[in-house]
């Protein structure tokens, strides 16, 4: 399985997080990256951010391409690029965030790329989105299941599920 997650909290060159989201979707197909399972859109809390910020419009979506980690890396980077995607600080608000959140159950640790992803573990965002379409999943550093892993979030974390408006 190969997940990747999406994420935006400020409009952008397609417009809002949803409409951005829809269009990623379209330019991932594009360069090959095939839409197996999508979640639904989540509406998130910023974490780890000082200043205030807008909600974020989060989805995972679940991959089928026979290209590598570092070309997937690459594509989703181009993506973002094209969207606008503007890169000032860490944890910045954005227009649109692409991460490769997991390549099947491979482990790899090097300069610009970290599977899974080294967050992704304390991230609601990642995680509610994720159990919709991978209950079964499971953490391969930990072994801890999704479940496991949410129920250790902090309570700072809030999602609510947005009504289906995606493509």
């Amino acid at each position: 399985m190969i997940i990747v997650a999406f994420g935006a909290n400020e409009d952008g060159a397609y417009g809002a997080p949803i409409e951005t989201y829809n269009q990623a979707l379209k330019a991932l197909d594009e360069c090959g990256l095939s839409i197996a399972k999508k979640s639904s859109l989540w509406q998130t809390s910023p974490v780890d951010v000082t200043g205030a910020q807008n909600d974020y419009t989060n989805a995972v979506f679940e991959i089928e391409t026979d290209q590598s980690p570092h070309e997937i890396l690459e594509i989703l980077l181009d993506v973002e690029a094209e969207f606008g995607r503007k890169r000032t600080m860490r944890n910045a608000p954005r227009s649109i965030d692409l991460d490769l959140i997991c390549y099947h159950d491979r482990i790899v640790k090097e300069l610009n790329l970290t599977l899974p992803h080294p967050r992704m573990h304390e991230r609601g965002f990642v995680l509610w989105p994720l159990q919709e379409i991978a209950s079964n999943w499971q953490h391969p550093l930990t072994g801890k299941s999704i479940q496991d892993l949410i129920a250790g979030l902090p309570d700072d974390q809030t999602a609510e599920r947005i009504k289906d408006k995606a493509a």
